[in-house]
C-alpha cells in the first residue's frame, strides 16, 4: 500500500504550506504569543500549588457497604499545609488524600468547613510546601482573562482559560444559603474541578471554582477570594464559621395588594412560616406556621434570603425586632437569634 504523501506545517513557511496560517512576522502572531506566553507564566506559577483532593466516604447499606470514592481540587495557602477546597468536595469524607503535583501523596486532615459558601479547609504534616498567592475580587472587571486550574475527572493539573463573564452572581448552597458575589467565568469546569484556583493574569487567585450549570455551555461559578479570605480564617481559628439561627423553614409569598396599601408597605412579597423548630428562637417567642415576616430590625423582608444576610455572628445573643403579619393583623415580636447548629 502506498503512503501517502504529508505536508508538514512548520514555521516560517506555514502560511503558504497551510493557505492561511499566521506567521511570525505578522502583528497578530505577538499578540497571540503574549497571550500564550501569559497562560504559562501563570501556570508555572500556580500550578505547583494546585493539588489533588481524594476522598473516601462510608457506602450506603450499613458498616458492610462498598465505600465510595470521589475527588476535587484544591490550593495549599500556607507553607506549613494548609489546603482551601470546597465543603462538598470532603463533605462526609471518612478518610482525605491529597496528592500534590510530583505525585507525593499525604493523608489529609480536615481543619473546618462552611456549607454555606461552599469552603474547608484541610491541612496536610509537610512543610515548606509552594503556595499559592490570593487576590483581590473586589476589583475584577468582566471580560479580564480567567484561567482555571484543577483536576478535572482525574486529569491533575488541567488547565483551562476564558473569562470573567459576569459579576456579583448570586449561587444557592448546599446549606440553602445564598452565596453573594459570585463570580461567573467560561473557563471550563467540570465535575473534580471543584475547590481549584480561578486566577488572573497576575498569577493571583481571585476565585475557587466551584459550580457549573449541567448541560449548558461555558457558564461556570467560583466563590469569590474576598469571602474565601474571612472564612478561612475562622475556619483555620476555630473550626466552623458562626451565624445567627432562629429556627425557620419560610417560604416567599405574594402580599395581598389591600394588606400593602393599609400598612404602607412596600414590598410586593414577605416570608411565611411554613415550620418551627422545636426549643428554637422562634418557637420561644411564639412564632407559628402561617406567620408572614415582612420586617426584621428595620430592614424589609421579602425573601428567605433577606433574613440570612441578617443572621451575621454579630446578632447572636441580641434582640432583634420584627413585624409580622397574622391572620390579617400586625404583630410585633422581640426575637434573640442563637448561635447556629451545625
Amino acid at each position: 500500500m502506498d503512503t501517502p504523501d504529508l505536508a508538514w506545517i512548520d514555521f516560517p513557511s506555514a502560511k503558504s504550506a497551510a493557505g492561511g496560517l499566521i506567521a511570525e512576522d505578522e502583528p497578530s502572531a505577538g499578540v497571540l504569543d503574549a497571550y500564550s506566553e501569559a497562560v504559562a507564566g501563570v501556570v508555572e506559577r500556580v500550578g505547583p500549588a494546585v493539588v489533588h483532593i481524594q476522598i473516601k466516604r462510608a457506602g450506603r447499606g450499613g458498616p458492610t457497604a462498598p465505600e465510595l470514592r470521589g475527588s476535587g481540587s484544591g490550593m495549599i495557602i500556607a507553607p506549613d499545609g494548609y489546603t482551601l477546597t470546597n465543603a462538598h468536595v470532603v463533605e462526609q469524607a471518612t478518610e482525605l488524600e491529597v496528592v500534590l503535583v510530583d505525585g507525593t501523596r499525604y493523608r489529609g486532615e480536615l481543619v473546618g468547613k462552611d456549607q454555606a459558601t461552599d469552603l474547608a479547609v484541610v491541612r496536610i504534616s509537610a512543610s515548606g510546601l509552594p503556595i499559592v498567592h490570593l487576590g483581590d475580587s473586589d476589583k475584577l472587571r468582566a471580560g479580564q482573562l480567567a484561567i482555571a486550574i484543577g483536576n478535572p475527572l482525574g486529569f491533575q493539573s488541567t488547565v483551562t482559560t476564558g473569562v470573567i463573564s459576569a459579576l456579583g452572581r448570586s449561587l444557592r448552597s448546599r446549606s440553602g444559603r445564598l452565596i453573594e458575589n459570585i463570580i461567573q467565568t467560561d473557563a471550563a469546569l467540570n465535575p473534580g474541578s471543584s475547590g481549584g484556583p480561578l486566577v488572573d493574569s497576575r498569577a493571583l487567585v481571585v476565585g475557587v471554582n466551584t459550580a457549573i450549570i449541567q448541560f449548558a455551555q461555558g457558564i461556570c461559578f467560583a466563590v469569590p477570594v474576598n469571602t474565601a479570605r474571612w472564612v478561612v480564617s475562622l475556619l483555620i481559628r476555630e473550626g466552623k464559621v458562626t451565624r445567627g439561627y432562629l429556627g425557620i423553614a419560610g417560604q416567599q409569598v405574594a402580599l395581598p395588594v389591600r394588606l400593602t396599601r393599609h400598612y404602607g408597605l412596600e414590598q410586593t412579597t414577605a416570608v411565611r412560616v411554613v415550620g418551627v423548630t422545636p426549643a428554637s428562637p422562634a418557637e420561644a417567642v411564639g412564632l407559628r406556621e402561617g406567620d408572614v415576616i415582612f420586617f426584621l430590625e428595620g430592614t424589609p423582608i421579602e425573601s428567605a434570603d433577606d433574613i440570612h444576610r441578617l443572621l451575621t455572628r454579630g446578632v447572636i445573643g441580641k434582640s432583634l425586632q420584627m413585624a409580622l403579619l397574622r391572620d390579617g393583623l400586625k404583630v410585633q415580636k422581640a426575637i434573640v437569634p442563637a448561635e447556629s447548629p451545625e
